[in-house]
């Protein structure tokens, strides 16, 4: 005779089935959560830093291609080196830019948005994807990431190191660097950024970035939209945040320990990163360094001068 087994005896048993396979589930979870704890974690599109961040990246060119890392500026992304890496990688270079924390694409955490963490988001992407023998170069802000990136991790994984319109080694005047811009500069911006962030885009955009407020020069209304597009798409607090660290961060120690070869690209007529307190006052500091200067050249030369600073770019990779 077969056993009757009463209603809520079954439903007993099923949960206790469910609840023994949820057990079981719930362990494979944590043992994978433990062999993946404190490590880089990478897709075709996205490094996860050791502290959650996720940070967008595009890889062009061949993979076989000697690596070349590009940092760029604030407050865009890494769409704003595409003119160079698409040259770079159609001449045989693998090229790696992304969005910093913050910025573009990648995520946009409240806190971490400073050189420091800028710097060690760099060194995991380039853990996450074995970068060795790097041409690394990085445009205004992007040049103090670079700086950071060096002081913190050194140079083993570099080849050449470039500083393009960038802002080591100091912007603010302080003492010891009294060529530097007042503090009030800076506090202009921040309060412009939260008075209307939108348009203070527009204005340094079609403004003084390129020189478009320069007599006789010819505005490229397609440049300022893509760059108020990519300052718009970054976090308003992150943005906000990196305006201190790009303004006060003092990069003197960390140009010391460049020992690579390096390339210092500045624009003569620079009115957001002037040239004596940046390009040249860098040239003194890192040993060996080759400065080339840009006469009437503005802030944003990769656009305005593309054709030249690729050319002068590439021999700089190729050498």
């Amino acid at each position: 005779m077969t056993e009757q087994i009463n209603p809520s005896r079954r439903f007993a048993m099923v949960g206790t089935a469910v609840a023994a396979a949820a057990t079981a589930l719930a362990s494979v979870a944590t043992e994978a959560s433990a062999a993946t704890a404190g490590k880089v974690q990478k897709t075709s599109s996205i490094v996860t830093t050791r502290d959650g961040v996720e940070i967008y990246y595009k890889d062009w060119g061949p993979k076989t291609g000697q690596p070349v890392v590009l940092s760029h500026g604030w407050p865009l992304n890494s769409d704003s080196w595409e003119s160079a890496a698409f040259m770079l990688a159609n001449n045989g270079f693998r090229v790696i830019t992304h969005d910093r924390r913050g910025h573009g694409r990648s995520s946009q955490p409240w806190d971490g948005n400073d050189m420091d963490h800028y710097a060690d988001d760099l060194a995991q992407v380039i853990e996450a994807l074995d970068l060795k023998n790097i041409i690394m170069a990085g445009f205004s802000t992007g040049g103090g990431e670079v700086a950071r990136y060096v002081g913190r991790h050194g140079t083993k994984r570099i080849a050449k190191l470039g500083l393009i319109s960038a802002v080591p080694p100091l912007m603010l005047k302080t003492d010891t660097n009294p060529g530097g811009l007042p503090i009030e500069v800076f506090d202009g911006i921040r309060a412009a950024s939260v008075a209307n962030r939108a348009q203070l885009y527009l204005d340094l955009a079609s403004g003084p970035f390129y020189g478009y407020n320069r007599p006789g020069a010819k505005p490229s209304q397609g440049i300022i939209q893509a760059w108020y597009a990519q300052g718009m798409q970054g976090g308003h607090k992150n943005t906000y945040d990196s305006i201190k660290a790009f303004s006060e961060t003092d990069f003197r120690d960390d140009l010391k320990k460049f020992d690579k070869p390096t390339l210092i690209i500045h624009g003569e007529d620079d009115q957001i990163v002037p040239i004596d307190a940046a390009g040249r006052a860098s040239a003194k500091i890192v040993k060996h360094a080759k400065l080339i200067t840009y006469p009437g050249a503005p802030h944003g030369l990769t656009d305005t001068h593309k054709d030249k600073f690729n050319a002068d770019f590439l021999a700089f990779a190729k050498s």
